[in-house]
């Protein structure tokens, strides 16, 4: 896993699971105290995720709320709408809506 800031964004690529967690939130949580305003998580290049890394989110994401901000996911490849949907983190996790292709 990597991860990179490009200003108010974290861009997360590769795969994206609990031998990455650790790195991944301390990243997040220095993020999220060292930005003001919202965060967006980019995740379009993740190749999969499972549901240690998304509980990770999620408890970001109630963080960020209980502060007044949001986290929000964007980019989200199909392998990591599976896992929201599977683990049912899509009620808890903001997740852009990206266009369809058509």
């Amino acid at each position: 896993m990597e991860i990179w800031i490009d200003g108010p964004t974290l861009v997360l690529s590769g795969d994206f699971d609990v031998r990455s967690t650790w790195m991944a939130r301390s990243v997040i949580y220095d993020h999220l105290d060292s930005v003001e305003g919202d965060v967006v998580l980019d995740v379009s290049g993740v190749s999969s995720a499972d549901v240690t890394a998304l509980k990770l989110l999620a408890v970001a994401t109630r963080q960020a709320h209980a502060e007044g901000r949001r986290l929000t996911l964007q980019g989200c490849t199909p392998a990591v709408r599976r896992m929201l949907h599977l683990s049912r983190l899509y009620r808890v996790l903001e997740v852009e809506n990206s266009p369809l292709i058509a």
